[in-house]
């Protein structure tokens, strides 16, 4: 058959047949929409870094960053000094170091949490009603006078029956102070820790509700993190994956699911010295975080390490190659926020974040080109690894690993080409590339 030649289509069924296949699916396909409406393409802040409520002050930011470049300067004080504490290779060790002093700079703290649970504690209520008031205070100020970091918020107590009273009074005050002072930042962000069921979710949802429309804010306004400390989240009592009931529990709200390293490891009977983010039980309980939370939005967070660099010049050595590792790890399994503990955490954050992101730039970046352009490489790419690809480049572009300007000279796309690769319609993941 000579290929000018036009092919005779035929078909068997009639038009009737997919009419009533698209009509018995329909509940299906708004099921999908509802319950799976994908990444929300907005920025993931690398880590969380949780400070006390009694603590936390006007200047805390800044007093982690300069505590942050002063640990660097007296540990690491130059790029080959803390290329050969990691291991980085000759080709990341500047661009890291650089790009890690020139984050601790400009903006030490992607997200902080102001701590009214375990790194609070019981106090007295008038203790904690001045403090939650006073937290709610220096954020208005900070989001005001333009030193708030990207996202900022509480962790409020939880809603188990001791102390369920007690962090509603303090949600309220918090929230109350924000509206008081102008109105809720955008960057707001909420924690519920110690969830174990469902229907704790649920209440948090009425409880954010009730304050909606006592503001006459929009319905939906106010969404919160569920921390996952308890092997009941995980595995509930029927056999069930009990955190994937919790997402849906939410109605739309929840925005992440944080693991909590030590306090599931102690629910897990773990004993202390090897209660880590890469115990087995850990990895176990994120895999099954990371699947329940697949497709519907909602992020899954690494924890923490509770080896703190400080001491020596040897023992902060051994703890910064402790925490690169283990944020290496996580990023490896697409755990790509975590907690930092200690302002000698953060170097090691950004340079594990950069040196992953970097390291892998000019591979990913060609790969979107050819798929872009539809040109033949190595690897024949799909709209999945599309997603995948642009996804990593967003994700470089937001934390400061990269720049748009060297993105788009590797790929020939503009951030808007990337988003639009991140976040395609249902139907073109299930198309081959062609």
């Amino acid at each position: 058959m000579g290929q000018g030649q036009q092919e005779k289509v035929s078909t068997s069924l009639a038009g009737a047949v997919s009419e009533e296949i698209s009509a018995s699916l329909a509940p299906v396909d708004a099921e999908l929409e509802r319950r799976y409406p994908g990444d929300p393409g907005t920025r993931q802040p690398v880590h969380t870094v949780y400070v006390p409520g009694d603590v936390f002050a006007a200047d805390t930011l800044r007093s982690w960053g300069d505590r942050a470049l002063a640990t660097l300067d007296e540990h690491a004080p130059d790029a080959a000094a803390f290329a050969a504490v990691l291991g980085l290779s000759d080709e990341l060790a500047e661009p890291v170091h650089s790009r890690v002093r020139a984050k601790l700079e400009r903006e030490p703290i992607e997200d902080l949490r102001i701590d009214f649970e375990d790194g609070y504690g019981p106090r007295p209520d008038a203790e904690e009603d001045e403090a939650a008031a006073r937290a709610a205070r220096l954020v208005a100020e900070a989001y005001a006078n333009g030193t708030a970091a990207p996202y900022m918020g509480i962790r409020m107590k939880c809603m188990e029956a001791p102390v369920r009273d007690r962090g509603i009074r303090t949600l309220d005050i918090f929230l109350s102070g924000l509206i008081a002072a102008g109105g809720l930042p955008e960057g707001l962000v909420l924690t519920l820790p110690k969830v174990t069921y469902p229907e704790q979710v649920t209440a948090m949802v009425r409880l954010l509700e009730a304050f909606e429309k006592a503001h006459a804010l929009e319905p939906g306004r106010l969404g919160f993190e569920i921390q996952i400390e308890t092997s009941q989240s995980i595995l509930a009592a029927d056999g069930t994956a009990a955190v994937a009931r919790m997402i849906q529990a939410a109605e739309g709200r929840a925005t992440g699911l944080h693991y909590g390293t030590f306090d599931y490891s102690a629910c897990l009977g773990v004993s202390a010295a090897y209660q880590a983010s890469d115990h087995p039980a850990a990895d176990h309980a994120k895999a099954v975080m990371q699947v329940a939370a697949a497709g519907t939005g909602v992020r899954v967070s690494d924890g923490s390490t509770n080896v703190l660099p400080v001491g020596p010049t040897e023992k902060v050595h051994d703890a910064w190659r402790l925490h690169y590792g283990l944020t290496r790890r996580a990023l490896a399994r697409a755990y790509y926020q975590g907690w930092d503990m200690h302002p000698g955490h953060i170097p090691t954050r950004y340079a594990a974040v950069f040196a992953f992101y970097r390291e892998g730039f000019e591979q990913a970046a060609a790969r979107l080109s050819r798929y872009a352009n539809r040109t033949e490489g190595d690897v024949m790419d799909e709209p999945a690894t599309a997603k995948a690809l642009s996804g990593y480049l967003l994700r470089g572009l937001d934390c400061g690993a990269l720049d748009i300007a060297e993105v788009a000279r590797l790929t020939g796309l503009t951030r808007a080409d990337l988003e639009g690769f991140a976040a395609p319609r249902r139907g073109d993941l299930t198309a081959s590339a062609q």
